[in-house]
C-alpha cells in the first residue's frame, strides 16, 4: 500500500508548476526591482549632466546680472531641480553647495611642448593668472555637479558599497573662453 502511494507522487505531476513558480518568483521580483532602482539611478545621473550642460550654456548667453560664477550655480541649479509654479528655482534634491566652479589655465611651451596647469575656483584670482612668455595660453571654464542617490535595496558588495548607503553621482560640463 505505501510503495504504490509512492509511486503515484513520484508519477503525479499536478502542482509542479506551482512549485516552479514558487522558486522562480523571487528572482524574477528581485530582478524587476533591481531594473526600475537602476532605471531612476541612471534618470538623476542624466538630470546632471544635462543640468550642468545647459547651466554651461546658458552663460554663453548671459551674465548680465550676476557673475559667471553665480549665474552658473544659480542655473544648474534651476536645471536639475527644476522650477515651482511662481517660477523660482526648487531647492532639491541638489542645492548651490552641490554647485563647483572653477577655471582652469593650460600654458603650452611652444619650444619644449611641456604642458603645465593653474586652476582657480575664485574668478577674480584666475584672471590674474598669467602663462611665462613663449607659451601658448588655453583658458577653461568648468562647472562640477555632486548628487546622491539612495537605492531602494543598497548593494553591499564591491565598489558600490559606501558608508552612507548612496551612490555618489556627478557631472562635468565646460568650455573653452580664450
Amino acid at each position: 500500500m505505501m510503495r504504490t502511494r509512492t509511486l503515484s507522487l513520484h508519477i503525479d505531476t499536478r502542482g509542479a508548476a506551482v512549485i516552479e513558480l514558487a522558486l522562480i518568483a523571487p528572482v524574477l521580483a528581485l530582478t524587476v526591482i533591481g531594473i526600475v532602482d537602476m532605471s531612476n539611478a541612471f534618470s538623476r545621473k542624466l538630470a546632471l549632466e544635462q543640468g550642468a550642460q545647459r547651466a554651461i550654456e546658458k552663460v554663453m548667453q548671459t551674465t548680465e546680472d550676476d557673475t559667471v560664477q553665480g549665474t552658473l550655480t544659480t542655473e544648474a541649479v534651476c536645471q536639475v531641480d527644476g522650477l515651482n509654479a511662481n517660477g523660482t528655482c526648487k531647492t532639491s534634491p541638489i542645492t548651490a553647495s552641490d554647485v563647483t566652479v572653477s577655471w582652469r589655465l593650460e600654458c603650452t611651451d611652444t619650444t619644449s611642448g611641456a604642458l603645465t596647469t593653474q586652476t582657480s575656483t575664485d574668478a577674480d584670482a584666475f584672471d590674474a593668472l598669467t602663462c611665462p612668455g613663449g607659451s601658448k595660453e588655453a583658458r577653461y571654464l568648468q562647472v562640477a555637479l555632486q548628487d546622491k542617490y539612495t537605492p531602494l535595496f543598497p548593494i553591499r558588495f564591491a565598489s558600490f558599497n559606501t558608508s552612507d548607503g548612496t551612490y555618489h553621482m556627478s557631472a562635468t560640463a565646460g568650455m573653452r573662453i580664450q
